[in-house]
Formats: structure tokens, sequence, C-alpha cells
């Protein structure tokens, strides 16, 4: 352990917790706005081609773009983070998030400057990619490096709680503005609103961030001189399998979110003439569902065996597809919110637990490069092309079958990542002799 000489208090694992919450919160709110954007409005917006296939296969073609630059930001910020630091780079992955989502909140239409407004569109939301793909790593560590490493899942699921609670929040905020406004006022001005509001909550996670002091854990690693110089080259080069194994147990859960939160949106209305309204209500009933859930599921994964019960919840979420789509056929708004709220309660399961089941495949002085490219690796195959797939493969064969069985071969996947995972029984030895004293 940590001498006592330094034990953490209280306050600061707290604050830690709602710093890794709070920052994710607001880059998943940012990422979550585009999504809900990108299904419902910017197809006419940015690419207008006078049919909605098109436009919205190209809308979400720019939603995968911020997947595809994850790997970028895991790339640098990951590396910085395991040699300057935690908490410094979170605050620039925060900055650098909130600055791309205002300034799409500002950004002219394919009517006003023409194509152009596509290409900026792109631009922006790669800054988001790479500002996530920065963010979830240290988020994570942030909160965990703090916490007592025998409940890792709990600790861990604050970063968790993120995607939520951003999803809830910005579902809510383009919900309000969808009902209370009519849909002219809201496709020429009111999506806006929600990217321009991005502004305040960037203000909160700032003053919550640098308030807070470096972990315990990196601050070890550097008193002892054990900081690395190249943490991507070692990673690659000493812990293929942890990565290997990292990437692949996120495909499943990442293509599910991708599923029940973005391309359902365009399934019922485009198939089953639904409001957009009503989908987003589902959305945000399902995410508060998992605010509390997210953290329940992380605990519980601390008191069984993690590949297990992440095992479980794979095996649900390949099954749920099949049952939610006959469910939803007949356009019942209330069938509806009860298969999203089962499907979000399922990604909870898997979600939960997910931070702390691949930070512990890495050695601590490489955590955040090491989670940070396996997170970042995982989107690129797994939701990057996940709204565009399950796009295409409805219009070529007409079915929703195709999407269930899309999703069971993401499960196989994952499967064959819990079986390369690391699951030590105990904690290891150099993980407790880091873990922080807690003080009382």
């Amino acid at each position: 352990m940590n001498s006592p000489r330094n034990p953490v208090s209280r306050r600061s694992l707290r604050r830690a917790y709602v710093a890794s919450l709070s920052g994710t919160a607001l880059e998943y709110y940012d990422f979550a706005a585009y999504s809900v954007a990108a299904a419902t409005v910017f197809g006419d917006l940015f690419f207008p081609s006078g049919e909605d296939l098109a436009g919205t296969m190209a809308a979400f073609s720019t939603y995968a773009v911020g997947y595809l630059a994850r790997p970028l930001g895991g790339f640098v910020f990951g590396r910085l983070g395991d040699v300057l630091g935690r908490k410094k780079v979170l605050v620039y992955t925060l900055l650098l998030a909130g600055i791309a989502t205002f300034l799409i909140g500002v950004l002219p239409t394919h009517s006003a400057i023409g194509g152009t407004a596509a290409v900026l569109l792109v631009a922006l939301r790669f800054a988001q990619g790479v500002a996530v793909g920065g963010e979830w790593g240290g988020a994570v560590l942030l909160s965990s490096e703090y916490g007592d490493p025998r409940r890792r899942g709990f600790w861990a699921s604050a970063a968790q709680i993120g995607p939520p609670a951003g999803t809830l929040l910005a579902n809510g905020v383009l919900a309000l503005l969808a009902l209370t406004l009519s849909d002219s006022a809201f496709e020429s001005w009111g999506w806006r609103v929600a990217f321009l509001l991005s502004a305040v909550l960037v203000v909160f996670g700032l003053w919550i961030r640098l308030r807070l002091e470096e972990t315990p854990v990196f601050q070890q690693i550097a008193d002892q001189g054990e900081r690395p110089s190249a943490p991507v080259s070692e990673v690659v080069g000493q812990e293929r399998r942890a990565l290997l194994a990292g990437v692949l147990v996120r495909v499943c859960p990442d293509v599910m979110y991708s599923l029940f939160t973005v391309f359902t949106l365009t399934y019922i209305t485009n198939e089953l003439d639904m409001s957009r309204g009503q989908g987003s209500a589902a959305v945000m009933i399902g995410s508060a569902c998992q605010l509390l859930l997210m953290p329940a599921f992380g605990a519980l994964s601390d008191r069984m065996n993690r590949r297990r019960l992440y095992l479980y919840g794979t095996i649900a979420a390949v099954v749920w597809p099949f049952l939610f789509f006959p469910m939803i056929d007949g356009g019942s708004f209330l069938l509806l919110v009860l298969g999203t709220v089962v499907a979000l309660v399922i990604h909870a399961l898997l979600y939960g637990p997910q931070a702390a089941l691949i930070t512990e495949q890495f050695s601590p002085r490489l955590r955040y490069t090491g989670s940070s490219l396996a997170y970042t690796f995982a989107g690129v195959i797994g939701g990057a092309p996940a709204p565009l797939i399950l796009t295409a493969l409805l219009a070529a064969f007409d079915s929703w079958w195709i999407l269930g069985a899309y999703l069971v071969l993401t499960g196989v996947l994952t499967g064959v990542g819990l079986l390369l995972a690391r699951d030590p029984a105990v904690e290891s030895e150099e993980d407790s002799s880091m873990a922080p004293a807690v003080a009382r």
C-alpha cells in the first residue's frame, strides 16, 4: 500500500469520481447531440440529395468519422497521460471537445456556403472524436486510481456513467426543442441550441478538474522514475494480448449501443411512421435507468467473476434484437419504451464493469495508453461503421433479422475477447502496492 503519510481523503475520492463522470458526460453529450441530429436533421441541412436514404447515409458517415478519429486521440493523449499525468491531459481533451461542439452550433449549412459546410462539419466531428479518444482512458484512471483496487469495478464506473448522462441530457434538450418548436424552426435554428449549451458544461467540467490533484498511482510512478518514454511501443510490443482482449470485449456493446440509441431513431421514423420525439423519449428513459445501473453493475463485478458477468451480458445482448423488433412492429410507443429500456439495461450490464475489465489488462505504468488504444480501436471496428452497416443491411434485405444476425457476429468477437482477457482471482501484487490509503 501507499505510505499512510499520504492518505487520500474521502473528499478527494469523491471529487475524482465527479471529475471523471462530468468530463465524460460532457463529451458524450457532444457525441449524442450529433448522433441525434445526424439521424434527424443533418441529412437535409448538410447533405441534401433529394433522397432520404442518401442523406441519412451521408450524415451517418460523419458520425463514423468521430469514431475513426478516436485512435488518433488515444495515441496522442494516451501517450501523454502515461508521461505527463492524467489530470493535465484530461483538461486538454475537455477543452477540445467543448470548442468543437460549440463551433458545430454556429456552423453555416449547405444552403449558405454549399459543400464547404459538409467539409467543416466533418472536420469538427473529427475533433470531437480525437477528444473522446483521449478522454475515456484517463477518466477511468482518474477515479479508479484514487480508489481501492478491490472495488475497481465501482470506482471505474464513474466514467461509464458519463455516456448515459450525456445521452440523456442531449436527447432531453433536443426532444424539448423538437416538441416546443415547429419543424421549420427546429431545422432552421432550434437544433443549434443543444450544441451551444456545451459551453456551459465545459466551464463546469474545467472547474472540477482544475481543482483536483494528480492521481496517487501516477504520482508514485513518477516519484519512482518509472514513467515510460515510449508507452505506445511498449503496449504494442509487450502487452499485445491485453490490447487485443481490450478491443474485442468492447465490440458488441458498441454496436448494441449504436443500434438502440442511434439507428433505431431512423428505423422507427422510416419504417414504422413513428416520430423522432417518441424515439428520443424512449432513449431518454432508458438512459435514466442506466445512471443507477452502471455503478451497480460495476460494484457487482467486484463481488463476482467480472468476465462471467460480462459473458452473461453479451449473451443477453445478442438475444434481445430478436425480441425487440417484433415488439415494436405495431408502432406502440409503450412497447418501444419497454424494449429500449431493456436494451439499455443489458448495455449497462456490459458497460458498467467494462472500464475495470479493460484497464486491469494493462500494467499501471501503461494503463492510459493501453486502455485508450483498446477503447478507440474497438470503436473503429464496432461503433463507427455500425449505423452505416445497419442502414445498408436493412436497405438490402428489408428485414430486421439481418440486424440481429449482425449483432450476433459482434457477440462472437466479444466472446473471443473474454477468452483472451486476464482473469485474476485477486488483484495483482503490482496493483496492491500502488493502492492509495483512504483517510477516514
